[in-house]
C-alpha cells in the first residue's frame, strides 16, 4: 500500500493553493466544503476562485508565487500552468516537512487528493495511487447511485444521538449491537419514521451468537458476496494456525484473534452472544459441524 488513507481534521489547518485557473478552481471546489483556512497566491484568477473570493470564503495575492510562500503551511496544492516551477516549489515544501500536492504529477506529492463521494458526515474515498484517475471517477459514479442524499441528514441525526446512546448503554458491545439494529430498522432513510425506529433498537438491541466455519484451505477469493456481511459482524475469531494475509483482511478489525479453545469455551461465549469465527484443517471443520449443528459453514459459492 504506497498511500495509506487518512482523514484530516480540517479545523483550524492552513492551506494553500498556488495558482487560481481551471485545475486550480476544481481543486478549490473541494477544499472550500472544508473547515480549512485557505489562501491563494496567482497573478491571474479564474471566475469560479473570484466567486469564492467575494464570499469571503478564501484570501488571495494577487501576484506571482516566491520560494518565501513556501512557509507556514500544513498543506500545499501546486496548480500553476509552469511544471518547472511546481516541481521546485513542491522539493522546497517537502525539505520543510510541509506535505504538498503537485497537480497531475504524482511523483512531487507528499500526498494525493482521492475521488471522493460526499454525503456530510459520510465521506467515501477512492484512489488509484494516482496510476488511474478515470477509474477512480468510474467508481465514484457507481458509489453515488448507490449512496443516496438522504444519508446525510441520517448521520447528523445519528450524531446527536450518540451521548444519550453512551449513557444509556455503558458497555461497548451492546451500543454496537443497538446501532446495527437501528439501521437494520432504518435502513438508509431519513424521514419521520426514522425517531420511532430509534426508540424500538432500545426495546430489543441483543442479538444471538453466531458460529461460522472455515476450511483453512479455503481461499478466501472464492468465498461468496453474501459471506462478506457476517465477517465483519465478527467478535473472535478462533483459528488453528496463522491466518492468511487474505481471510485477515476480509474479517472485522476489531474482533479479537485467538488461537483454538476448548469446545466448552467456544459453547459459553456462543451463549453469551458473540459471533465467532472457526479456522481449522478439513477434519476439525467436521467435529465442529458435528458440535455445533447451529454453525454456518463458509463454503465457495454457498454459506
Amino acid at each position: 500500500m504506497q498511500y495509506y488513507p487518512l482523514f484530516v481534521d480540517t479545523q483550524g489547518l492552513s492551506v494553500l493553493l498556488v495558482g487560481a485557473g481551471e485545475v486550480a478552481s476544481r481543486k478549490l471546489d473541494l477544499l472550500a466544503r472544508t473547515d480549512a483556512k485557505i489562501h491563494v497566491i496567482a497573478p491571474d484568477v479564474a471566475s469560479d476562485i473570484e466567486a469564492y473570493v467575494k464570499q469571503g470564503r478564501v484570501s488571495i495575492s494577487r501576484r506571482s508565487v516566491n520560494e518565501d510562500d513556501i512557509a507556514d503551511y500544513d498543506l500545499i496544492y501546486l496548480a500553476t500552468a509552469n511544471e518547472t516551477l511546481n516541481t521546485q516549489l513542491a522539493v522546497l515544501a517537502t525539505q520543510k516537512g510541509i506535505w504538498v500536492n503537485v497537480v497531475d504529477n504524482p511523483k512531487f506529492c507528499r500526498f494525493i487528493t482521492p475521488s471522493i463521494v460526499d454525503r456530510g458526515r459520510l465521506v467515501v474515498a477512492i484512489s488509484t495511487a494516482g496510476a488511474a484517475p478515470v477509474f477512480a471517477r468510474t467508481i465514484r459514479s457507481r458509489l453515488e447511485t448507490l449512496l443516496p442524499n438522504s444519508l446525510a441528514p441520517l448521520f447528523d441525526y445519528v450524531a446527536s444521538k450518540r451521548s444519550e446512546v453512551q449513557q444509556k448503554l455503558t458497555d461497548g458491545k451492546d451500543r454496537r449491537l443497538f446501532w446495527e439494529r437501528f439501521f437494520n430498522l432504518n435502513q438508509d432513510r431519513f424521514d419521520a419514521l426514522t425517531d420511532s425506529y430509534y426508540q424500538q433498537a432500545f426495546d430489543s438491541y441483543t442479538t444471538r451468537g453466531e458460529i461460522l466455519l472455515l476450511d483453512e484451505a479455503t481461499s478466501a477469493n472464492l468465498l461468496p458476496i453474501a459471506v462478506m456481511p457476517l465477517l465483519q459482524k465478527l467478535d473472535v475469531v478462533f483459528s488453528e494456525n496463522d491466518l492468511d494475509e487474505q481471510t485477515n483482511e476480509l474479517l472485522r478489525r476489531d474482533a479479537s484473534r485467538e488461537a483454538l479453545p476448548l469446545l466448552s469455551q467456544i459453547s459459553k461465549q456462543y451463549e453469551q452472544g458473540d459471533r465467532i469465527l472457526l479456522v481449522a484443517s478439513a477434519e476439525k471443520i467436521k467435529q465442529f459441524k458435528a458440535h455445533f449443528p447451529m454453525a454456518k459453514h463458509l463454503r465457495p459459492g454457498a454459506i
